[in-house]
């Protein structure tokens, strides 16, 4: 029903955005919401998915087209819902995603929340061919080995700024300096980049 929502953003939450088109608010559903957070009170283009069961319509949030269709795609899995498909999409190294997709490698894909050797094979089986005609460019990618796995508030704050348009070279210049810092949420980690990379 909907392609994509065009509004400012008024609420920045762990697990959704609130974005207002005309005086309505719309709750997204989204893989990394903190994205959104210097966009807070500016107008933002979001793709839109709508899901509807017997007993709930959610919608989801994608910052592109290229990430919407990777959730769509992971939707036609069987044993994979909107939440465990959003919960895949959080890593923001969806290239990595892909490739492991591509490369039949049930051990990357077994490190997402609720995937099991069996679903991740269906995954592959499913999707192996698909994936591979996909267009992955735009996706999000974040591939620095200096961020710390034991650090999601970091790695969420990193590619958030990556989502910003900032090129990876800086967000990887960034990482080492922002570890060293007192931050501690991914709001303390993107306060502290957008501030370093404004001097």
């Amino acid at each position: 029903m909907y392609e994509y929502l065009s509004g400012l953003v008024t609420i920045v939450q762990p697990n959704y955005i609130v974005v207002d088109v005309n005086g309505v608010g719309y709750r997204l559903l989204c893989a990394n919401p903190y994205r959104y957070h210097v966009d807070l009170h500016k107008t933002v283009k979001v793709f839109v998915y709508q899901a509807v069961r017997d007993d709930d319509i959610s919608l989801y949030g994608f910052a592109d087209s290229d990430e919407k269709e990777l959730f769509v795609q992971l939707l036609g899995v069987s044993g994979i819902g909107p939440k465990s498909a959003l919960a895949i999409l959080a890593n923001p190294d969806h290239q990595g995603l892909v490739d492991a997709i591509a490369n039949n490698d049930v051990s990357y894909l077994t490190k997402f929340p609720g995937i099991g050797k069996k679903t991740a094979g269906q995954i592959v089986l499913d999707l192996r061919e698909r994936v591979q005609k996909m267009p992955t460019g735009p996706l999000l990618r974040l591939n620095d080995q200096s961020v710390d796995e034991d650090n999601p508030a970091l790695a969420d704050a990193l590619a958030a700024l990556k989502a910003l348009g900032y090129k990876e070279r800086e967000v990887k210049k960034l990482a080492k300096r922002l570890a060293q810092t007192d931050a501690k949420t991914t709001d303390d980690y993107l306060r502290a980049g957008l501030k370093l990379i404004s001097q």
